[in-house]
C-alpha cells in the first residue's frame, strides 16, 4: 500500500471514530435535554442548583440544529422504552 492509500485509510478510520463519538455526544445531549425539559427545578436539593443551571446553560449554547437532532436521535429510543414498558405493563396486569 503507498504512502497515499495508507493516508486516506488512516483519515477513514478517523472519520469513522469522529461520527461514532458525535453520535454517542448527540445522545447524550439528546438525553440531558430531556431531563431537563421534565425536570421540576422547585424539587431539587439546593446543592444540586449549581450543577442544574450549568447543564441548562450549556444546552442553550447548543445550534438548534444539533439540538434538534439530539432530540431526534433520543427521541426514538425514548419512545420504544415507553412502547415496551407499556406492553409490560399490560403483560403483568393480564
Amino acid at each position: 500500500m503507498n504512502q497515499t492509500a495508507q493516508e486516506i485509510a488512516m483519515l477513514r478510520r478517523e472519520l469513522e471514530m469522529l461520527m461514532r463519538e458525535r453520535e454517542a455526544l448527540l445522545r447524550v445531549g439528546g438525553a440531558a435535554a430531556l431531563f431537563v425539559a421534565e425536570l421540576d427545578s422547585l424539587q431539587l436539593p439546593e446543592k444540586t442548583w449549581n450543577v442544574a443551571e450549568f447543564l441548562a446553560e450549556s444546552l442553550n449554547m447548543l445550534n438548534e440544529d444539533t439540538l434538534q437532532e439530539a432530540l431526534e436521535t433520543v427521541g426514538s429510543a425514548v419512545q420504544r422504552s415507553e412502547m415496551n414498558d407499556a406492553a409490560q405493563s399490560e403483560a403483568g396486569t393480564s
